[in-house]
């Protein structure tokens, strides 16, 4: 069975549209992580439009399973994940004006930027993540820069508007898991996945986890968090 990496930023979101102080990020990763989660994850933007430093610290306090912190390589956010030692991070192409994180990591473009940074993450004991798209040269890439893993973006297979394309994108995900786990990266996926589309995706046996946001936080609106992680875990099974 796949492991699930419930990503609560959106717990965040929600809290913020009226600038309050609930609903508690920090409360929603534990009762993930009670429903069967075996991480957590949380993107701390340059801009921190949802979650917050003080919800990174609380949750590496609480956090039993794995914290993943996704964040932009630049410097303020190196030094955050040194103090704060997530258990990984991922590090993610970060824009201003985008809703959420759009598309892979350049990996092959910022080559010299990741070749400084990988390294000072991985000597403070943090496992080391790249988001990337399904390119085999950007995983490539991610393995001369020293990742210990990549998570492969499924934003494509998530938005297809036919079975052709659909098909299509399943087979470009399918091919850069087999590309990492050739490389021996840990090999992860995630982005737009949700209790519909998910089963293709975790039917690929070279991908060990997926990290889900948006479409779990979106059920519990309903049905609370337990129970969404549960139902998302029996499709991973």
């Amino acid at each position: 069975m796949k492991k699930l990496a419930v990503n609560v930023d959106h717990v965040a979101t929600l809290r913020e549209a009226r600038r309050s102080s609930y609903p508690d990020p920090v409360e929603a990763a534990v009762l993930a992580e009670l429903a069967g989660a075996e991480g957590i994850v949380v993107h701390l933007r340059e801009d921190r439009r949802h979650i917050k430093e003080r919800d990174l610290r609380l949750l590496r306090e609480v956090v039993k399973t794995c914290l993943n912190l996704e964040m932009a390589a630049v410097e303020e956010m190196v030094q955050i994940a040194r103090e704060v030692k997530p258990d990984m991070v991922t590090l993610v192409p970060e824009r201003r004006e985008e809703l959420t994180t759009e598309g892979g990591l350049d990996v092959m473009g910022n080559k010299e930027r990741l070749l400084e940074v990988v390294p000072r993450l991985k000597e403070s004991g943090i496992i080391v993540s790249l988001f990337v798209d399904p390119d085999m040269n950007q995983i490539k890439a991610a393995k001369e820069v020293g990742a210990d893993a990549v998570e492969i973006h499924t934003g494509l297979y998530s938005e297809a508007k036919t079975p052709a394309e659909r098909e299509e994108e399943l087979k470009k995900v399918e091919m850069a898991a087999k590309e990492s786990r050739a490389l021996y990266l840990s090999t992860r996926a995630g982005h737009g996945l949700n209790y519909w589309n998910v089963k293709p995706i975790a039917a690929i046996p070279e991908i060990e986890e997926l990290s889900i946001g948006h479409s779990i936080v979106a059920r519990a609106v309903l049905v609370g968090m337990e129970r969404a992680v549960k139902e998302m875990l029996e499709l991973l099974r």
